[in-house]
């Protein structure tokens, strides 16, 4: 299980912690932080943009195809969710995820580059926003 603990460090400022390893997240000026750490929508894009780089590079890798490199870039933009088309749902708001993956590869074959393609659709943090998804809360902790 991927565990992290996030306290506030200063402001807006948060220390973000595993067993291993300590990054920090913070809001930009204009939103009342410093602007010192990237904010917590683009950690979790570079979360989940990391997972396809990774998800397909290892898949290129186990398949022995000459993938050089992956590039990702995504944007999200918060809808109405009304003015939504394909939505159909109680939501007020619906998120909408821009990619675009980039495959460097010049020997890479048509039929590859697809198949690179639909991995990248299939990696792990990818799975847990699009599937159902529950948040359980453990009773708070009072401190002293």
């Amino acid at each position: 299980m991927a565990a992290v603990k996030v306290s506030t460090y200063n402001g807006l400022r948060t220390v973000i912690k595993t067993d291993r390893h300590t990054w920090y997240a913070d809001e930009a000026e204009a939103a009342g932080g410093m602007d010192t750490a990237a904010d917590p929508e683009q950690q979790l894009l570079g979360a989940v943009g990391s997972c396809m780089v990774i998800t397909v590079q290892l898949y290129a890798r186990r398949k022995e195809w000459p993938l050089e490199k992956v590039e990702v870039e995504l944007d999200i933009e918060k809808l109405n969710a009304a003015d939504y088309p394909s939505y159909q749902g109680d939501a007020q708001y619906v998120y909408e995820v821009r990619e675009r993956v980039t495959l460097h590869g010049d020997q890479l074959t048509d039929e590859q580059r697809a198949r690179l393609m639909e991995i990248s659709t299939k990696c792990p943090v990818r799975r847990i926003l699009t599937s159902p998804t529950f948040f359980v809360h453990d009773a708070p902790q009072a401190t002293r």
